[in-house]
């Protein structure tokens, strides 16, 4: 076993607040790593050493953990820009101490290539290196890998806790300048619970689900349900910006196997992980699981790749002629693109490809109905009605894809919850006529 990466291991331990203090000064762009994979205590060592820096900016998209970077008093020290918002961010955001980028999520890594937001040092968490020096991204590879790999100068959190996950998510001990020790247990996202409402829409979008084919899957009770009815299925294959909980007991039941998958066969690959502990430690090392940056996960033309690729999705509400608003309700920014728009697109292209926007037909204890005549007053339009080809709620699924817009809203209004159907009755008559 070599002792050049030991060494260098060695000599360029230190600590967090040590690191903030010589790697970053006033002026620099930082690049986070994302979702479960966030930086723990270099955050907090930017909030300590706050009064030292003005004007950085930080770029990332989920955070979880302590957002120490988010409170009021790092206002005039540290800026955020994010390209996605989560119950961390969003107060911040509300108070005007946040501004939103928007990105396709498969374009982010391009965004920081081109240094339309320049890297002036990437600040990451890591697993331990492997006998030949190697560290892996672990549960986030996305746009984590590239930050890493062009930012002048890397911070590492190198975390006993991180699993150590194969494909193209490793990063050599030499290329972290500031390597800071950490034994943290990685923030656990508990199990969605699924009602009733959730586990008929499961159970309709199953429906649309055959033997063998890869699916991209999300977070959430609706994607739990969709799991769960896909129990009698068989070879099924997943390739996918990010899984939980969910795709481990289908691992586990041998309902995915990847056996049919025209790329990366046998291969669970994605870009982001994120659940329980119990999940953490069952890919810590697990050979069938593949980790890859999401400007290969999430490029349409990759996706395309895959036979009979069904991808699902949600939205917080789509209009009558099929327009989708899944990031924002009017101005009120609430999460972001993500990766719906590149695996609509990537399905497109794909042999036998299907995509589902599946959500519950209201908001708001029934007060509200996901499906409109027209979106809300300034509204982010995430997915255009191109785009779109199944939409599932709890009453039932249409296939939109063909349809005229006349034809569109007539069967969009059949599966809204029946309080709203004489409105959006009203509506279609009024814009199409009898």
């Amino acid at each position: 076993m070599s002792t050049n990466w030991q060494e260098h291991f060695a000599s360029h331990t230190t600590t967090a607040h040590e690191a903030v203090r010589a790697a970053i000064k006033s002026g620099d762009y930082l690049v986070f790593g994302h979702a479960v994979a966030a930086p723990v205590q270099i955050a907090k060592a930017l909030y300590d050493e706050r009064e030292r820096y003005t004007h950085l900016k930080v770029f990332h998209m989920l955070y979880f953990g302590e957002p120490w970077h988010l409170r009021p008093e790092m206002k005039g020290h540290l800026h955020p820009v994010l390209n996605f918002l989560d119950k961390n961010s969003r107060p911040a955001y509300a108070d005007r101490r946040v501004d939103f980028l928007p990105c396709y999520f498969h374009e982010v890594p391009w965004l920081l290539r081109s240094g339309d937001f320049p890297v002036d040092v990437a600040i990451i968490q890591v697993s331990p290196p492997n006998e030949q020096g190697y560290c892996s991204f672990g549960v986030s590879c996305d746009y984590t890998k590239c930050a890493a790999e062009i930012a002048p100068i890397v911070i590492a959190e190198v975390n006993k806790q991180m699993p150590f996950i194969g494909g193209d998510n490793l990063i050599h001990v030499t290329k972290l300048d500031y390597i800071v020790p950490t034994n943290e247990p990685l923030v656990e996202i508990p199990t969605a619970k699924i009602g009733p409402v959730e586990q008929r829409i499961g159970e309709i979008c199953a429906e649309l689900i055959n033997d063998g084919d890869t699916l991209q899957i999300g977070i959430g009770a609706i994607p739990d349900a969709v799991l769960q009815c896909l129990g009698d299925r068989r070879d099924l294959g997943l390739h996918t910006e990010m899984f939980t909980d969910g795709v481990m007991h289908m691992i586990r039941s041998g309902n995915i196997t990847g056996a049919r998958k025209t790329l990366h066969p046998h291969k669970v690959t994605s870009s982001i992980i994120m659940g329980s502990r119990e999940l953490y430690e069952f890919v810590d090392g697990n050979e069938m699981i593949e980790m890859y940056p999401v400007d290969h996960m999430n490029d349409p033309y990759v996706v395309g790749q895959n036979d009979n690729m069904v991808s699902i999705n949600s939205c917080l509400e789509i209009d009558l002629c099929g327009q989708v608003a899944s990031e924002a309700l009017g101005l009120e920014q609430f999460s972001g693109t993500g990766g719906q728009v590149d695996y609509l697109r990537g399905v497109k292209r794909s042999k036998n490809g299907r995509s589902i926007l599946a959500f519950t037909s209201t908001t708001k204890g029934g007060t509200r109905s996901r499906i409109v005549p027209t979106l809300s007053a300034g509204a982010t339009v995430t997915t255009s009605r191109n785009d779109v080809d199944y939409v599932a709620t709890e009453y039932g699924a249409v296939r939109l894809r063909g349809l005229s817009l006349r034809e569109r809203a007539i069967a969009l209004a059949g599966i809204a919850h029946p309080d709203y159907r004489p409105m959006l009755q009203e509506a279609i008559i009024a814009r199409f006529g009898q």
